[in-house]
C-alpha cells in the first residue's frame, strides 16, 4: 500500500508514549482514528483539481500514474477533436472522457482525504485554483463549439461554391443537356435554405437564386426566343417546388419574358412547313401556349395582327417571282391561324385561304415560264379540277394541255396559250385514227384543246415502210376522225395513245403553220419494227394542205 493510505495510529509502550514505529501488542487490533485535519477541503481540492483534465489533484497528491492516466485521456480527446469538425466529437467518446474525469475527481478526492499531504500547500487556495482551472474545459469546450461551427459554415459554404459551380457548368450548355445539373444545382440551393436556415452559406442563397434564373434565361436575354421557350418554361414551374418566401419577385418574374418568347418564336415560324431549333415548324405549338397561357397579356393580343399582316405580305409575294413558295407560307399561314384557341385568330384562315387559291394558279403559270412543264401541268391541271368555279378554270386547263405538249415537244412551251380566242376565219383541220387503239389529240397554237379518236375496227399495226402508204387509205373503211376549226398560226401537237394492248406505245409530237384558205388533213396510226414491240405513231410528214386556196373549190 501507497505511504499515506492509512490513518495514524496511536503508539502503545510501558510509560504511555506513543512512538510512530512502535507495534500494539499482538491481542491488540489497530484502531482507526479520525481523517487529518483539513481533510475535508483537500479533497474538494484534489477533486476540482483532477476535474480540469489536467490531472493537478493526483500531482498534488504525488500521485503522478494517477496523473499521467488523466493527461492520456485529455491527450486522446484532443487528438480526436482537433481540428474541429463540422460534426463535432462523437458522443461515445465525450461521454468516456466525462467518466474518466469524475472517476479521476471521486478517487482524488478520497485520497486527499484519507492522507495527510505533505509539503506547504493551503487547500483553500487550491479550491480556488480548482474553480479558476475549471474554465479551462469549459472554455475549451466553448471555444470547440464554435470552431466547429466555423468548420460547419465552412463545409456549407463549399456546397454552395459547389452549387454554383453546377449552375456555371450548365450555362455554357443548350437547356435540355443542362438541364439535369441546373436541377442538382437547385437542389443544393434549396436544401440549404431549407436545413441551415440560419447559416451564412442560406443567407447567400436568394443572390445565387437570382444569378441561377440569370444563367437559366440567357437565351431570353440574347434574343434566342426560341430557344428560351424550354428554360422560361422551366422557371416558370420552380414555384411548385421552391419556397415562394425564398423566390420572392423571382416566382412570377419568368412570365412577361416566356409570353414574349412564344410570341417572337411563333411568329418568326409563321407559315414554315417544318421543324427546326427543337419546335413547331409553323409556329402553332408556340402560338397556342401562349394564348392558351397568357391570353390577356400584351403579346396574346399582337398574334391576330401578326397573322393578319403576314398573310397580306404573301399575297402581295403572288406577283412575285416565287409565287410556289408564298403559296406554301399563305397553306402553313391558313392551317396554323385555324388551329388556335382564339376566334379573331380563326377567322384569318378565310383570307389565307383566298390567298392560295390565287397562289395556285400564280405558281402554275410561273412553273410554265420557267420550263418546269410537268411540274405545271400537274399544278394547273389540280386548279381546274379544285376550283371549278374559278373564272380561271378554263385557261388554268389549256396552260396544262400546252405544258403536257411541251414536255415532249419544247417549243410548244415559248408561249402561254392565249386567254381569249382570236377571231377571224377559221381553217378546218382533219384528224383521222387508222390505229386499233384510242388516241387523245392535244393541241396548242392560237387556240388550245384536246379531241379523243376512238379505236379504229379492224385497223391493224404496218411495218414502217407500208404505214406512209397504206394509212387510212383502205377503200370502203371508215376510219373515225375529229374535225377542229383552228385560227390561222402555229400549232404543236401530241397524240397520245390508249392502254390495254397498245399501252406500249409512245406519244408522238408534231408541229405544223395553219395558213388561211386551206383544209388540213391528219392520219395517225402505229407501226411495228422487229419482233421488240410497238413503234412511234406516225403522220405523214407535217400536217398537209390537201387542197387549194379557200374558196378555189370544193374541199374534203
Amino acid at each position: 500500500m501507497e505511504s499515506g493510505d492509512r490513518y495514524g495510529v496511536a503508539g502503545y509502550g510501558g510509560d504511555g508514549a506513543g512512538g510512530g514505529g512502535a507495534v500494539p501488542p499482538p491481542s491488540q487490533a489497530p484502531s482507526v482514528g479520525p481523517p487529518p485535519p483539513g481533510a475535508a477541503l483537500r479533497a474538494v481540492a484534489a477533486a476540482l483539481l483532477n476535474l480540469t483534465g489536467l490531472g493537478l489533484g493526483y500531482a498534488l497528491l504525488g500521485r503522478w500514474g494517477r496523473a499521467a492516466v488523466c493527461w492520456a485521456a485529455t491527450a486522446v480527446l484532443l487528438w480526436v477533436a482537433l481540428p474541429a469538425d463540422p460534426d463535432g466529437v462523437a458522443a461515445g467518446v465525450l461521454v468516456g472522457y466525462v467518466l474518466v474525469l469524475v472517476a479521476a475527481a471521486v478517487d482524488g478526492g478520497r485520497i486527499a482525504r484519507r492522507s495527510a499531504v505533505g509539503g506547504a500547500w493551503r487547500p483553500g487556495l487550491a479550491v480556488g485554483l480548482g474553480v479558476v482551472l475549471l474554465a479551462v474545459p469549459a472554455g475549451g469546450a466553448v471555444v470547440y463549439g464554435s470552431a466547429r461551427d466555423e468548420a460547419r459554415e465552412q463545409m456549407l459554404l463549399e456546397r454552395l461554391e459547389d452549387g454554383d459551380e453546377r449552375v456555371a457548368t450548365a450555362s455554357g450548355q443548350p437547356f435540355d443537356a443542362a438541364k439535369d445539373e441546373y436541377g442538382k444545382a437547385l437542389a443544393v440551393y434549396r436544401a440549404l435554405d431549407e436545413d441551415h436556415p440560419g447559416s451564412r452559406a442560406a443567407k447567400l442563397v436568394p443572390d445565387r437564386l437570382k444569378a441561377y434564373y440569370d444563367a437559366v434565361s440567357a437565351p431570353y436575354a440574347k434574343k434566342r426566343h426560341c430557344e428560351a421557350v424550354a428554360p422560361l418554361t422551366y422557371l416558370r414551374t420552380l414555384p411548385d417546388s421552391v419556397d415562394g418566401q425564398l423566390l420572392g419577385d423571382l416566382a412570377a418574374w419568368p412570365d412577361t419574358p416566356l409570353a414574349e418568347s412564344l410570341y417572337a418564336c411563333g411568329v418568326s415560324r409563321l407559315g414554315g412547313t417544318g421543324g427546326g431549333g427543337g419546335g413547331s415548324g409553323d409556329g402553332g405549338a408556340e402560338l397556342g401556349q401562349l394564348l392558351r397561357t397568357f391570353p390577356d397579356s400584351a403579346s396574346a393580343r399582337r398574334v391576330a395582327p401578326a397573322i393578319d399582316e403576314r398573310i397580306k405580305d404573301q399575297v402581295a409575294a403572288l406577283k412575285g417571282a416565287e409565287p410556289c413558295a408564298a403559296t406554301e407560307v399563305l397553306r402553313g399561314l391558313g392551317a396554323t391561324a385555324s388551329r388556335l384557341p382564339d376566334d379573331s385568330v380563326k377567322k384569318l384562315r378565310a383570307d389565307a385561304d383566298k390567298g392560295v387559291v390565287d397562289g395556285v394558279y400564280a405558281c402554275g403559270v410561273d412553273q410554265f415560264e420557267d420550263e418546269k412543264f410537268g411540274a405545271a401541268r400537274t399544278t394547273l391541271t389540280g386548279f381546274a379540277r379544285t376550283y371549278r368555279s374559278d373564272g380561271r378554270a378554263g385557261q388554268a386547263r389549256d396552260i396544262a394541255i400546252a405544258a403536257e405538249i411541251a414536255d415532249d415537244r419544247p417549243a410548244a412551251g415559248k408561249r402561254l396559250p392565249p386567254s381569249k380566242r382570236p377571231g377571224g376565219a377559221r381553217m378546218e383541220l382533219v384528224i383521222s385514227n387508222d390505229a386499233p387503239n384510242t388516241v387523245e389529240v392535244l393541241y396548242t397554237g392560237p387556240v388550245t384543246g384536246t379531241v379523243t379518236l376512238r379505236a379504229c375496227a379492224g385497223c391493224e399495226r404496218y411495218s414502217a415502210s407500208e404505214g406512209p402508204r397504206r394509212a387510212c387509205r383502205a377503200s370502203g373503211r371508215s376510219y373515225p376522225k375529229a374535225r377542229l376549226q383552228l385560227p390561222a398560226g402555229e400549232y404543236h401537237f401530241l397524240y397520245k395513245h390508249g392502254t390495254g394492248a397498245t399501252s406500249r406505245v409512245d406519244s408522238y409530237s408534231s408541229g405544223t403553220r395553219v395558213q388561211p384558205g386551206y383544209t388540213y388533213t391528219s392520219c395517225t396510226y402505229v407501226i411495228e419494227r422487229g419482233p421488240f414491240g410497238l413503234d412511234l405513231p406516225q403522220l405523214p410528214d407535217p400536217i398537209q394542205p390537201v387542197v387549194s386556196p379557200w374558196g378555189a373549190g370544193s374541199s374534203r
